[in-house]
């Protein structure tokens, strides 16, 4: 079972790789903008490993790798954006209900 403190920080984790790859994509719609519709721009995909802490499991984001061989689409790169936006904001609702279980917790302890 996963207490608050778990929660927050895989909430985290996931909000800190979101940013990451967030970064890259705007890197990426960047480059699609500046090399324009016939332009040759090696489009970057961010990674992210597991790691185990001793404290459980953590996702970080662990670099880009390019993709030989594709160039920069805006239509992808704009997709991408919006799928990491939508993991971050999945990875801030989920921060909140730890946030709102931890106070819960030590309201709880305050009754007792």
């Amino acid at each position: 079972m996963m207490d608050g403190l778990a929660l927050l920080r895989t909430a985290a984790d996931g909000m800190d790789a979101q940013r990451a790859a967030l970064d890259v994509e705007a890197r990426n719609v960047a480059a699609a903008e500046a090399a324009g519709p016939n332009g040759a721009y090696a489009r970057l995909v961010p990674e992210f490993a597991l790691r185990d802490d001793g404290e459980g499991t953590r996702v970080l984001f662990a670099g880009t790798r390019s993709e030989r061989g594709v160039n920069v689409d805006i239509l992808t790169e704009m997709l991408a954006v919006m799928n990491a936006s939508r993991a971050y904001e999945s990875n801030a609702s989920l921060f909140d209900v730890g946030k709102t279980l931890a106070e819960k917790t030590i309201e709880m302890g305050r009754l007792s």
